[in-house]
């Protein structure tokens, strides 16, 4: 991997992430559009680190919304800000179970078969589909729609399947307030990524023998920057309800991965 493959991959990761396309999908496709040929180890610590500047991103774009929750958590009161606190714990569980029993089973999807990826991004264009003609509501998150949230992101693993759009396009369907639906999503997923990178690091998984650091300084930046722009571009996009123009492109993006996987 080059520079200016870094550079395309960190943008794609740094968009998808939060544009409701998957961009484990999109990363997995961006890879064999440009050839890379990395050694798995060396693949795995660019994806970490990317997934890692989209997290920060996500900090950036919600720092007071976060800051107001570990104050109310930390006070150990029934506010709003600990009640919601709980609420993130509890839509995290169904993927950390999920995560940490079938590990093994999961990265086997992540070799590059983008006939797969094509099948699960017609399913997200389907929950797009749906969800953009949802009725707006004013309902918050509870509880029960938090585990079923969680359900949703624990299938969103897999490649193809998009976290956010999964998550907000399940929101929506239960009937929650589409601003509310797009900001618990993007903030359930920061412990989850951290989790994710910690296991990897003590697991040994990652090796940084063979790293290069300027590259994955590249992949980083880029993924930072994109991520926050979409980020913030999303919550905008949701509110207007605009879902439907990404489950076109999903829709095509899949068909094209599909005929590409099956000929290739």
């Amino acid at each position: 991997m080059n520079y200016l493959e870094a550079l395309i991959l960190g943008a794609v990761q740094g968009l998808t992430e939060f544009l409701p396309v998957s961009s484990s999908g999109h990363l997995e496709i961006g890879k064999v559009l440009v050839g890379d040929q990395s050694m798995p180890q060396d693949s795995l610590l660019f994806t970490v680190v990317v997934h890692f500047a989209t997290a920060l991103s996500t900090i950036i774009v919600f720092r007071k919304d976060i800051v107001e929750i570990v104050k109310g958590a930390l006070q150990f009161k029934w506010n709003e800000e600990f009640k919601f606190s709980l609420k993130i714990i509890l839509s995290m569980i169904p993927a950390a179970l999920i995560g940490l029993a079938f590990s093994n089973q999961l990265e086997a999807f992540f070799n590059g078969d983008i006939l797969f990826v094509g099948f699960m991004l017609i399913i997200t264009a389907l929950l797009l589909w749906l969800a953009d003609r949802a009725k707006k509501t004013t309902k918050k998150v509870s509880f029960k729609s938090a585990f079923v949230i969680g359900v949703a992101q624990a299938i969103a693993i897999l490649p193809g399947i998009s976290r956010s759009g999964a998550t907000i396009a399940t929101s929506v369907l239960l009937g929650i307030d589409r601003a509310r639906a797009a900001r618990f999503s993007f903030l359930m997923v920061v412990p989850l990524i951290f989790g994710k990178i910690a296991k990897d690091l003590l697991s040994g998984e990652i090796s940084t023998e063979t790293a290069n650091i300027g590259i994955l300084t590249a992949g980083f930046i880029s993924a930072f920057v994109f991520g926050i722009i979409a980020c913030t571009w999303m919550i905008t996009i949701v509110k207007k309800s605009k879902l439907s123009y990404f489950a076109m492109y999903c829709f095509i993006v899949g068909v094209i991965s599909i005929f590409f996987g099956y000929y290739n």
